[in-house]
């Protein structure tokens, strides 16, 4: 599948460049890459085709006092995995973990190490909402057995919770190519107790979860919420993340009811990372 890559420079570059990934991220833009000059955003181009009016009045619509520069340019399938190649660094979770492709230098690696090849999926920890999850994962507080990954990418977090010690991990991706992903990646971390499945919340078998992890955007999350709240045991935990702290609010006024509660939350860069429990 090609990806659309929209370059755009932004002057200045706060606050626009975050007012602009929100604009985008509800118009259909899956993933996005902070740069010196504004942000790097990619889409599946059979979602939004370069020649789509959309490319030309996403900014106009903002009505902001900005100047900015634009490009479009699609990335066939087979040379996606050169770019992340050429971008990926290591990334190191404070004390907690190091994620890194099998090519980087092992010896920089601080904590648990997480070795991923990242291909066309989205969790290579450089996102702040990965980043958090993974944050998170290690402050949860105690050992869940169960654990149900929605959104999985690349497997990141699904291998950090069986390395934590849990017993059963669902990891759960609308596309085929990143459930290939996080098999192949599981090899690599020799990670054994994960059931990688192609499909939506549909697909989720449920066994009663005591951790779900959900790193997908907002809307997807409110609609997915009352399925989260049905699978998750009393007691249990549920980390969201995917979307901005002016979202928080809103995503808790439809959490509430359904009898998920706040127990904390994580802020980084504008983005934010709720943790839940299930009274």
């Amino acid at each position: 599948m090609d990806y659309l890559e929209l370059t755009i420079n932004v002057t200045p570059k706060e606050p626009w460049t975050e007012i602009i990934i929100a604009d985008l991220a509800d118009k259909g833009f899956e993933s996005f890459v902070e740069t010196d000059e504004g942000l790097l955003a990619y889409a599946k181009s059979a979602d939004i085709n370069a020649e789509n009016p959309i490319l030309g009045t996403i900014l106009n619509e903002t009505e902001m006092n900005f100047n900015y520069q634009m490009e479009v340019k699609i990335i066939p399938h087979q040379n996606w995995n050169a770019v992340w190649e050429a971008d990926f660094k290591p990334v190191v979770v404070e004390e907690y973990c190091t994620i890194l492709a099998p090519f980087h230098d092992q010896s920089v690696i601080t904590g648990m190490p997480i070795i991923i090849q990242p291909k066309m999926s989205f969790g290579t920890g450089h996102h702040q909402t990965t980043w958090m999850m993974s944050k998170a994962l290690f402050e949860v507080g105690y050992q869940p057995k169960t654990v149900l990954d929605m959104g999985t990418g690349t497997g990141v977090l699904a291998f950090i919770s069986e390395k934590l010690g849990a017993e059963k991990i669902v990891a759960v991706d609308i596309e085929d190519w990143s459930v290939e992903n996080t098999i192949e990646n599981a090899e690599r971390n020799t990670c054994t107790k994960i059931h990688a499945i192609c499909g939506d919340i549909d697909k989720v078998p449920d066994l009663g979860y005591d951790l779900i992890l959900a790193n997908i955007n907002k809307n997807i999350l409110k609609a997915h919420l009352p399925s989260y709240s049905n699978l998750l045991k009393r007691g249990g935990t549920l980390l969201l993340s995917g979307f901005f702290e002016s979202d928080a609010e809103e995503l808790l006024a439809v959490a509430n009811p359904l009898g998920l509660q706040k127990k904390g939350s994580l802020n980084k860069e504008e983005w934010c990372c709720l943790s839940l429990t299930k009274q």
